[in-house]
């Protein structure tokens, strides 16, 4: 796919024009429901350092349980969430196994590296977002004093909105265990995976030590992630929290936000796999796009002939906002409905119809 523009500038251009937006950048862009709001502003808080806020409390052991784990720890973000998850698994010197493209690897700003001395080994990413399991096997260096240590596999699911397959969870996390490495799911979209395969998420969650799972993507909570494993691990992580300046105080605010939003707003995810799936359908066919069928929320599209940064500036122009870091990307989530959808398709349209 060509790369273009991420086109974040984006949102300021539709409003000087002033068009209602229809923001497919991203499934972060989404504000508070006014009941989610409302269970913010009632909730319960006490100063989460010292463990005595009872909203955090509450939803860290309701997410650990629903995830099949011992604990889990509220962060700041997806990113905090993979660091700690990373210097929890590894020591200075260890080695972690992650695709080329996964975002731990690739998107956080190599922190394992920076603030942990911990060395990522990339592997090449499939299309479907596996790692070949001969490729894990290849890559896990022997007790060697040449080699850093082989401690961890990382995947992430779903990965550009694709699902993992269970079968392939299932062999590459038993592989990794019968070398003795540890494994760590990146589930930022776990649940958007977890609604499209009609499975609870325990049930992905399962075969590995750690899960990282984001809040504030497709459920629509303004922050928050959550890392879940064994005490231990949560009980290291804390303290690599605290290194990292994640140790928040009244955070029962938003954590009031992701319990409303994991009461109310797992199921509706159907809808957003619905609308991306209207969307690629609208797209299909038309002259010089390819479109990769979704299995969630998010929708790619390449864009022949290098046109890729001119039909983001005509979506922008229209109040249409989608991004251009690989092709494009348009993201599906709870501030869309369908009639933004066609307004997107009926725009991108207007383009390869005087762009041919």
């Amino acid at each position: 796919m060509s790369t273009v523009s991420y086109g974040s500038a984006g949102a300021a251009d539709a409003a000087v024009s002033g068009l209602d937006v229809v923001d497919l950048r991203s499934d972060t862009v989404t504000r508070p429901t006014a009941a989610m709001r409302a269970a913010m502003a009632a909730a319960p808080v006490g100063d989460d350092v010292f463990g005595d806020d009872p909203t955090v409390n509450a939803l860290q052991a309701r997410v650990a349980a629903l995830l099949g784990h011992e604990d889990g720890l509220f962060m700041a973000s997806g990113t905090q969430s993979n660091l700690c998850a990373l210097l929890s698994h590894c020591g200075r010197g260890d080695e972690y196994l992650a695709g080329n493209l996964a975002h731990c690897y690739r998107y956080e700003g190599g922190g394992g590296a920076v603030l942990g001395g911990i060395q990522p080994q990339p592997l090449p990413q499939q299309g479907d977002g596996t790692l070949r399991l001969e490729d894990i096997e290849a890559a896990i260096k022997p007790d060697d004093e040449h080699f850093a240590r082989t401690r961890l596999l990382c995947l992430e699911n779903t990965w550009n909105g694709n699902v993992l397959p269970a079968g392939y969870v299932e062999a590459a996390t038993a592989l990794a265990r019968r070398r003795g490495l540890a494994t760590h799911l990146d589930g930022a979209r776990l649940f958007n995976a977890a609604v499209a395969s009609g499975v609870a998420p325990g049930e992905i969650a399962r075969h590995f030590d750690s899960v990282s799972v984001c809040f504030s993507k497709g459920l629509g909570a303004p922050v928050g992630s959550m890392l879940c494993g064994s005490r231990e691990l949560i009980t290291r992580a804390r303290r690599l929290r605290k290194m990292v300046g994640g140790g928040m105080r009244q955070v029962g605010v938003l954590a009031a936000a992701v319990e409303h939003a994991l009461t109310h707003h797992v199921p509706r995810l159907a809808d957003d796999h619905a609308l991306a799936a209207r969307l690629a359908q609208g797209l299909e066919g038309l002259p010089g796009l390819s479109v990769k069928p979704p299995q969630t929320n998010i929708v790619f599209v390449d864009v022949a002939g290098g046109r890729g940064e001119a039909l983001l500036a005509h979506l922008r122009a229209r109040g249409v906002l989608a991004t251009g870091l690989i092709g494009l990307r348009f993201v599906t989530h709870l501030d869309v409905d369908a009639a933004g959808i066609e307004r997107a398709i009926a725009a991108v349209r207007e383009f390869c119809a005087h762009n041919t």
